[in-house]
């Protein structure tokens, strides 16, 4: 049975590889955070640029990060940092662990938070190598730091901590939806926002161990 997300924090800041990775599962409790004063801070390894098939990189890396400063501002992020590192080759690489851990250093939050770096989200349904590898980088970049945040959490199966989110629902949908042109590309045939709703079924879903009501779920890698 999975505890209760924590409460007793101030700041965090979530590292992901991709524009589009924290509206994938994690947008519904940043809303719910955000809504209730806490600061969360969002940080890209790279703009997205391979992200959208028939448009140049350039204009790609553009047209992403803007969508995603639209998602981010729906559910009350306004502090994100986009880096330059490779879409679709992103690595654990000296370079990226160093940038992370200088980044943590720098901005001293109560939790890291990133994505799942598991092989499989389930048996026959591989995770993406950009996010295994930058996962991997989070954990080490953690712990190389004398003084990391008090957590550190991934968002994947298995989960060991969840945050409640009923009432943040429509928000998120309408955070992930805010990726238009991304979405739209993918299944030209589906509005985004049903998309959108379809993902946020999936992503926070009805569980017993809340009591009944929709979770965002989270894997504790670290603490201190």
């Amino acid at each position: 049975m999975a505890e209760p997300f924590p409460a007793d924090w101030r700041t965090a800041v979530l590292l992901v590889p991709h524009p589009d990775d924290p509206e994938y599962g994690s947008a519904a409790a940043v809303a719910k955070w955000t809504s209730a004063g806490k600061m969360v801070r969002y940080v890209f390894a790279c703009r997205g640029e391979a992200g959208i098939a028939g448009m140049p990189p350039d204009e790609t890396g553009r047209v992403r990060e803007g969508e995603q400063r639209r998602a981010a501002a729906i559910v009350g992020v306004r502090d994100l940092d986009f880096w330059d590192f490779p879409d679709s080759n992103i690595r654990n690489s000296p370079e990226l662990r160093k940038k992370i851990a200088d980044t943590l250093t720098e901005l001293k939050p109560d939790i890291a938070l990133t994505v799942y770096g598991g092989p499989e989200w389930a048996p026959g349904a591989p995770n993406q190598r950009d996010h295994v590898e930058f996962a991997a980088a989070v954990v080490a970049a953690y712990d190389s730091l004398t003084e990391p945040p008090r957590w550190l959490f991934s968002i994947g199966p298995a989960v060991t901590h969840i945050e409640t989110v009923d009432g943040f629902i429509d928000v998120a949908v309408e955070s992930l939806a805010a990726h238009e042109k991304y979405l739209s590309t993918l299944d030209p045939h589906t509005p985004v926002v049903d998309q959108a709703r379809k993902v946020l079924d999936m992503t926070t879903p009805t569980r017993a161990d809340a009591g009944g009501h929709r979770a965002v779920g989270f894997i504790l890698e670290r603490t201190r």
